[in-house]
């Protein structure tokens, strides 16, 4: 994905909150870049980090404006990509280096070592986080945080919220006054996390103190 200049500007002015109700809601993965060294200091779940890769271009994009060709196409295969080891990547913030190029034998494409930085996002056990509800059954339910995905347990659902089938699955408390549903938000607390070559699980709990359902959709 090619990120415009205004998107990159606009993620680099919003707050802390402002970026995580982004992550919640899917939406970071389409503004863009965002100031690394304030996320730093404020959570651990984002990570200013170097990597590279071997990036491929066909010789028509070869001339004057190959670095921009190179750098548009390392944004559109990078950004919102996930690796097991490192996260999620949110952004790419800068290009430290292109090598040599190298031709491939027989294509006419070239393959050229390319040094950059981004911003990943990785939760881990103990972190909190804002998700949306995404399926509820009686076996718990799943929520979905940017691009997260985590499963809660009914036996880390509060004790006196009880699951209700029907159209609309939920879980409710006795007097109904709390209700857990297809696009509630919720706080959770990371308690694990499953780590895969190309997707990060997680499994939360909402059973602590100042968890739970921080808005239900159909509150008037």
């Amino acid at each position: 994905m090619k990120l415009g200049r205004e998107g990159r500007l606009l993620i680099e002015l919003l707050s802390f909150d402002d970026l995580q109700q982004a992550i919640k809601h899917g939406f970071m993965l389409q503004l863009g870049h965002l100031s690394a060294k304030s996320l730093i200091k404020r959570d651990k779940m984002f990570f200013h980090i170097v990597l590279e890769r071997n990036m491929q271009l066909h010789p028509r994009h070869f001339g004057r404006n190959l670095r921009e060709h190179l750098v548009s196409k390392l944004m559109k295969d990078v950004e919102g990509t996930c690796s097991g080891r490192h996260g999620f990547v949110v952004a790419i913030t800068g290009v430290d280096s292109i090598g040599k190029g190298l031709i491939r034998d027989g294509t006419g494409f070239v393959t050229f070592p390319v040094k950059y930085q981004c911003v990943v996002f990785r939760p881990f056990k103990g972190e909190i986080l804002e998700a949306v509800v995404t399926m509820v059954n009686k076996m718990g339910f799943f929520a979905e945080a940017g691009p997260v995905q985590i499963f809660v347990s009914n036996h880390l659902i509060p004790d006196d919220m009880e699951f209700q089938s029907g159209d609309m699955p939920n879980y409710t408390t006795s007097d109904g006054s709390v209700k857990i549903q297809k696009d509630s938000e919720v706080r959770l607390k990371i308690i694990g996390t499953r780590v895969d070559a190309t997707e990060i699980f997680c499994i939360g709990t909402i059973k602590d103190d100042f968890l739970g359902v921080i808005n239900d959709p159909t509150a008037v």
